[in-house]
């Protein structure tokens, strides 16, 4: 699976990503500017000792890295999408793409692609989940319908 945060602001919330990332054998995929450096203390305490085992790629935008992937589906995650989470029939290699904190993706990119964004659904008494919840929750839902069993630690 490819996880894709864009324009991500919060260091902590990308470490705890990170360390899923790398439970699950998955990439991660930065785009637009950080909220943060890739040095950052927050990000690495996140990630503990994981960050060097991480697959962590960097783009400027999500259309260069929708170019190095032609022909990979995407998945766009937003409280605004009608269609929930767990209605996909979801691949390996698909891009869960998520917006940054404050947020979220923009408008105009859920509009071009209506029919692949998907939301978790939420009481409307919260205004949205933790991103780093958010992507734990939509990715093992990808990876259980692929048939991911991870290992058994003895």
């Amino acid at each position: 699976m490819h996880i894709v945060l864009v324009e991500p602001e919060i260091p902590s919330n990308t470490g705890n990503i990170i360390r899923t990332c790398v439970a699950t054998g998955s990439s991660l995929h930065l785009v637009g500017q950080l909220g943060f450096s890739l040095r950052d203390k927050y990000l690495k305490r996140a990630g503990l000792d994981y960050f060097y085992l991480a697959d962590i790629h960097r783009y400027d935008t999500l259309e260069e890295l929708k170019n190095q992937y032609p022909g990979s589906r995407f998945f766009y995650t937003s409280k605004k999408a009608e269609k929930l989470y767990w209605e996909i029939t979801y691949k390996p290699d698909d891009f869960l793409v998520f917006g940054r904190e404050t947020e979220g993706l923009p408008e105009e990119l859920l509009h071009e692609n209506w029919d692949f964004s998907v939301r978790i659904p939420t009481l409307d008494t919260v205004r949205s989940l933790n991103l780093s919840n958010s992507v734990a929750i939509v990715v093992y839902e990808a990876l259980r319908q692929v048939g991911f069993r991870g290992q058994v630690s003895r």
